[in-house]
């Protein structure tokens, strides 16, 4: 598959990583429901973790686009850069809205390893993606917040040690537009559980830690807020938009994953003494899977390279997301049918990555939101939420 020409060096350092960790890895980590640790102790070591930290902290300094081929050639070889991309996607919002204290206080440790920023507290059990609508309040008291209420749906909470945290700082019938008077912490979440948080996992159906949060008068230093209270809405997008992104590189991913599984196996498996690939009902639905995980591949570096640029791109990072997650989709689809009853088969990892790339059609935003998302605010159309 055609891709990008400019990150070559990078996709070889990444093809080269995660051929230490082949999809047997994954497959046994699924069975378990475990976490890949030894993987994401790799990644720390070659200084993956800290790929969007300035080289004054200790990072790699790239830019997103960068990032996003990271967590492109994970998925691309098998894997799932799931447990890893919250530490890319929280950059957004830390990198360009926390105070110079903050950055010097979290990132070289977070770029060492030393520290791990995984997790994104935004969901709530009722809002869903109905964002401005939560109702976690966060009250100063002194130097300090005292924050209660409930999110849901919040990952690798377990294997991280600092959380962001969305919570309405002013009651929403208080402000003027409904976006404003929220506001982003930094949890220490080594001190947080146990202390005014409580976490509880939630089962799904694939691989991935999933959380209940429930906070009852958990104390958050005041220095821990960042940015200005109440302006916290705008600060996120930042963090949003590199979360689109970033997840669209990996249904891209995943995408050429299937594409090229479905490939092999056409080529391969014969039946009624010809390949099934020589059929053009079965060579023709892979065909058109990858045209169109590689047209979504153009979306995805174009919204990176606007974010690059800190040019707007909030369209641009909903459109691909948008697309590739349906690529990826269509890609899995296409591969479990000419697999045949073998896709369901443990042994295959299809039955594996056709879950995991499922989970993007519904998150972290989903693909109906998407659309009137851009309804509204490209096309014009009236609001439909």
């Amino acid at each position: 598959m055609a891709s990008d020409s400019r990150y070559q060096s990078l996709r070889a350092e990444l093809a080269a990583l995660c051929a230490r960790y082949p999809t047997t890895y994954w497959r046994e980590l699924d069975q378990r429901r475990a976490y890949p640790d030894a993987f994401v102790g790799a990644l720390t070591s070659a200084g993956l973790l800290g790929a969007l930290i300035p080289r004054a902290f200790g990072g790699r300094g790239m830019s997103l686009a960068e990032a996003s081929v990271i967590v492109e050639e994970i998925n691309h070889s098998g894997g799932n850069a799931g447990p890893y991309h919250a530490q890319m996607y929280t950059m957004g919002t830390l990198l360009r809205h926390g105070s110079e204290e903050q950055k010097r206080a979290y990132l070289p440790d977070i770029a060492s390893g030393a520290l791990r920023l995984q997790a994104f507290a935004i969901t709530e059990p009722e809002a869903g993606v109905d964002t401005t609508s939560i109702t976690t309040t966060a009250t100063r008291e002194g130097d300090h917040y005292r924050v209660t209420g409930h999110k849901i749906y919040i990952s690798r909470v377990q294997h991280s040690d600092l959380m962001l945290l969305l919570a309405r700082t002013t009651p929403r019938e208080q402000v003027t537009r409904r976006s404003d008077g929220l506001s982003v912490f930094i949890v220490d979440l080594r001190q947080a559980i146990g202390h005014g948080l409580t976490v509880s996992p939630i089962n799904v159906m694939l691989n991935n830690e999933t959380n209940e949060l429930t906070f009852d008068g958990l104390e958050i230093p005041a220095a821990n807020l960042i940015g200005e209270e109440g302006q916290g809405f705008r600060y996120i997008l930042d963090g949003l938009n590199a979360e689109r992104i970033l997840i669209a590189a990996e249904c891209i991913g995943d995408g050429r994953w299937f594409v090229e599984q479905a490939t092999q196996r056409a080529c391969e498996r014969v039946v009624f003494g010809r390949p099934i690939g020589q059929n053009q009902g079965v060579q023709f639905p892979i065909a058109l899977a990858h045209a169109h995980v590689c047209a979504a591949d153009l979306m995805r570096f174009r919204a990176a390279d606007l974010f690059d640029q800190t040019q707007p791109c909030g369209a641009e990072a909903n459109m691909a997301k948008l697309l590739a997650a349906d690529a990826s989709w269509e890609a899995g689809n296409v591969a479990m049918q000419t697999f045949g009853g073998y896709g369901l088969t443990v042994d295959y990892d299809i039955e594996r990555k056709f879950r995991e790339t499922r989970l993007y059609q519904v998150a972290p935003i989903s693909t109906n939101l998407v659309l009137a998302y851009l309804a509204e605010h490209e096309l014009g159309l009236p609001r439909s939420y």
